[in-house]
């Protein structure tokens, strides 16, 4: 039988990896963005993998154990096949193990009392030592009688395998591997399968102390990057396309050996010009530049969304309506992370902001989602760009320990551009400790200023 009672500090000590006594102990991270920062010290290959393998072998101790016991669950068997890993899998394996080899089978099982869950992989390859081999192909031919077999000599209450219709994240049991595992199992086991959705979602979703150690370095290196692309050194006025600056970005992430894990974006607003300009539009003094950019780093995802303005021969400052605009965005930001509470909703979320900011006489559109192993998170989303009601991606509650994409913008008439409606989007990573949301490594606050040159 799982032993379901575990007291909150020691959860969440075991989440964190730190002692209880100390568990509450802040993560010191910058509130103020740095300008112009330096590019921190990169790790070398070997230097990664160590760091990979480290923070890994931390998770699989502190976070499995928490959370199935959180939602009552005694085994979770997770499947992929090579090349075709499920994206929990995919986060498990470790480092010089880059893909699932053949059909890599892990199951999870906590023997309750206390005892430590054990981690088996059911396949002809270990996984690192951080899951022990549970198959002898020389003695069980048939892989999943083996499993057939580890399974009916536990006895599980529960065993839980990844389906789901809503979440990406969850629904990595195909349909062939299924009817394999199934016609395996006796008639009783087979009536012991449940759905291991949240047991998915929890531990993609929890960031661990280690982890929070190390993303405002990955936090800084993207905004240096950015840093570097919104400055004199990329772009010259009257010559330089937003497209270059795309690419740009490619470029110097190939010479620093980061990978991104979307193509950047840039895109121009302009006194007088209708919503973006992208592609070959060359950027102008007295434009408005909007950029885009997330890295992977020590598996660890970033998403920014900046802002910059090209100077005007004899301008020392952008326009006071631009610099209000993105004031605003601070703003709605401020009132969205203020609604963040462990258990609710990322739709109640979404409505509390909303409202507060419209109250407030603000002009919002709020698409904010979790970020961590993947860029766009597991997790509950709050709001879409496209949807700024409740939908169902939005349902789930919201957990301690969480990391976040703070992503919105907030619309404004401009004064020096006519009273022209301008977009003036932001997204900065945070982290929610359960109390409240730091910034991981600072917001924009001000405009980036690119000299005219002129």
């Amino acid at each position: 039988m799982v032993k379901l009672i575990v007291s909150g500090a020691v959860l969440l000590a075991a989440i964190m990896g730190v002692d209880a006594t100390v568990a509450s102990a802040p993560i010191t991270m910058s509130e103020t963005e740095a300008e112009a920062p330096a590019l921190p010290r990169l790790l070398n290959a070997r230097e990664r993998a160590a760091t990979e393998n480290r923070i890994l072998a931390a998770r699989l101790d502190a976070i499995i154990p928490s959370i199935m016991r959180e939602q009552g669950i005694d085994m979770w068997l997770l499947v992929a096949r090579e090349y075709f890993e499920e994206p929990v899998v995919a986060s498990m394996l470790d480092a010089e193990n880059m893909h699932a080899r053949r059909r890599t089978i892990l199951i999870f099982y906590d023997p309750g009392d206390g005892k430590p869950v054990e981690r088996l992989t059911v396949s002809r390859y270990g996984l690192g030592g951080l899951f022990a081999p549970a198959w002898d192909p020389s003695k069980q031919p048939d892989q999943w009688q083996s499993v057939a077999e580890i399974i009916a000599t536990r006895d599980p209450a529960k065993i839980a395998v990844n389906t789901s219709d809503l979440y990406q994240f969850a629904d990595g049991m195909t349909l062939s591997q299924y009817e394999k595992f199934f016609a395996a199992l006796s008639s009783p086991l087979r009536q012991r399968i449940v759905n291991g959705e949240t047991l998915a979602i929890r531990w993609l979703e929890t960031r661990t102390h280690a982890e929070m150690e190390l993303y405002p370095a990955i936090v800084r290196t993207a905004h240096a990057i950015i840093g570097e692309a919104f400055s004199r050194a990329v772009i010259t006025p009257g010559v330089t396309t937003a497209e270059q600056v795309q690419w740009w970005y490619r470029d110097r992430l190939l010479q620093l050996g980061l990978d991104p894990w979307f193509h950047p974006s840039v895109a121009i607003q302009r006194h007088g010009a209708k919503g973006m300009l992208e592609g070959a539009e060359v950027i102008q003094p007295g434009d408005l530049l909007w950029t885009d950019f997330g890295i992977t780093y020590l598996r660890l995802n970033t998403d920014t969304q900046h802002l910059a303005y090209v100077l005007k021969p004899g301008e020392s400052n952008a326009p006071a309506g631009l610099r209000q605009g993105l004031a605003n965005s601070n703003h709605v930001q401020d009132i969205l992370t203020r609604h963040f509470v462990v258990g609710r909703s990322g739709n109640e979320v979404l409505a509390l902001a909303r409202a507060e900011a419209l109250a407030a006489g603000l002009d919002p559109s709020i698409y904010t989602h979790p970020i961590g192993l993947h860029g766009h998170g597991a997790g509950p989303s709050i709001g879409f760009w496209d949807n700024q009601n409740a939908d169902p991606r939005g349902g789930g509650r919201i957990n301690a320990n969480t990391a976040w994409s703070i992503e919105l913008t907030s619309y404004a008439a401009v004064p020096e551009w006519g009273g022209q409606r301008v977009d003036f989007r932001t997204e900065e990573n945070a982290f929610f400790d359960g109390k409240g949301i730091r910034y991981i490594d600072g917001r924009q606050t001000e405009l980036t200023l690119i000299p005219s040159g002129q």
